[in-house]
């Protein structure tokens, strides 16, 4: 008879336990009540993470649409949901068209990290595959046609998901942006970033810092220099699953998705490595956070600004804790669309200098984990004095150490 009132009772407090943790739309669904959310928030638009660890966008006439016929159909295979927000290129970025010659000095970034140290031995970021989640790329560019991962499973033009990943004529990448009818050639900012990662020389005077790595180009921000966080999360899903090891993010958003984070840490924990862009503020993101810059996730590095003077730029975000290391971002020199060039200013033109050094790495040591990868950047930076940036590390990229230090941990 004891033995029974303990049984019941331990089932009973099982049942009130499973009642207690029961899922419904308000534990499910959350949103910000931050009012600066609330003025970037996108209308009718919403990001789910899936109990499979899926992300996807959903649309619904109003929130209590969406909650009560989308979400609670779904409970049990949702694990949360919230309200989509803008994503946007952090300013100031210029830019100015050139002519089609040009001194050996405008590729003073690549100098100064010594690349050509590597370049030398033979490190090119070949067998490399970097997304770059951004807006559109010309990827008819002579300095980019040839570094474009090709989706050889794919017939082009043909309307049909040939290779069954989900994705429609994705031969050269594939498009997030919601904005229909968007011409890449008004935007330079993602042409931009992919020559600074894997310009090949061989067919214009830039030089990218890994010209042998591949691009798989992710645009979801538009000609107007905004997309959604949503489509960012379904972008980075998608170079993923392309083989990119590496990502690069020159973009930023509102503090008001928790999907961004989880989407970020579940992508770290493939073992890929996230490159960001600190921002253009001149803030202290220690002091003043800003996502997805300041997240702390393993995997991660974000990439504060350097001058041709090798000082911090004085509109670069940074912080001792929440931006790792500096590189060249100011007046950077790279591939703008309708086979051209310009220069651009900003930590967006930043990251794809460390992440082209990643590739780099990669290629000299394919075996080495993403955490190695990082430590070896991290830890090689050039620092001298009165040159120390307000970073983790103290420094800004070199290359040529970064390969020494890969040396010492994979000896």
């Amino acid at each position: 008879m004891d033995v029974f009132k303990a049984s019941f009772g331990v089932a009973l407090l099982f049942v009130l336990s499973a009642c207690g943790n029961a899922k419904s739309t308000e534990s499910v669904y959350k949103k910000s009540a931050s009012p600066y959310c609330a003025q970037t928030r996108i209308q009718s638009k919403y990001i789910v993470e899936w109990e499979d660890d899926r992300f996807t966008t959903e649309f619904a006439e109003s929130e209590e649409d969406f909650k009560e016929n989308f979400l609670k159909p779904k409970l049990d295979e949702i694990r949360s949901a919230e309200p989509d927000y803008v994503a946007a290129f952090n300013q100031p970025v210029r830019t100015s068209n050139l002519q089609q010659t040009f001194a050996d000095s405008q590729s003073w970034g690549q100098e100064i990290i010594e690349a050509s140290a590597a370049w030398s031995r033979g490190y090119s970021g070949q067998n490399v595959i970097v997304g770059v989640v951004d807006s559109f790329v010309d990827t008819t560019h002579p300095q980019l046609k040839g570094n474009i991962l090709i989706n050889d499973r794919e017939i082009p033009g043909n309307g049909i998901d040939d290779d069954g990943n989900g994705y429609v004529d994705d031969v050269a990448g594939y498009s997030f942006i919601s904005q229909p009818g968007t011409n890449p050639s008004t935007n330079p900012h993602g042409t931009h970033v992919s020559g600074i990662i894997a310009a090949d020389p061989s067919y214009g005077r830039v030089k990218g810092v890994a010209p042998q790595a591949k691009i798989v180009p992710a645009p979801f921000i538009s000609n107007d220099g905004q997309g959604s966080l949503g489509d960012a999360i379904l972008a980075m899903q998608y170079v993923a699953s392309r083989g990119a090891k590496i990502i690069n993010a020159s973009w930023g958003g509102a503090p008001c998705v928790g999907a961004l984070g989880s989407a970020f840490a579940k992508l770290s924990a493939q073992g890929i490595l996230l490159i960001v862009a600190a921002g253009n503020s001149g803030i202290d993101i220690d002091q003043y956070p800003v996502y997805p810059a300041s997240f702390l996730i393993p995997n991660q590095i974000t990439v504060a600004a350097s001058t041709s003077l090798d000082f911090l730029a004085s509109w670069s975000n940074n912080g001792y804790q929440g931006t790792h290391l500096a590189a060249p971002g100011a007046q950077i020199l790279s591939t703008v669309p309708g086979n051209s060039y310009g220069y651009m200013d900003g930590t967006s033109m930043s990251a794809p200098f460390v992440a082209g050094a990643a590739a780099v790495l990669w290629s000299a040591r394919p075996e080495a984990s993403a955490a190695q990868i990082r430590q070896a950047l991290v830890r090689s930076v050039d620092i001298s004095a009165g040159h120390e940036f307000r970073v983790a590390s103290r420094g800004r990229l070199n290359i040529r150490k970064a390969l020494e230090e890969l040396q010492r941990i994979l000896p």
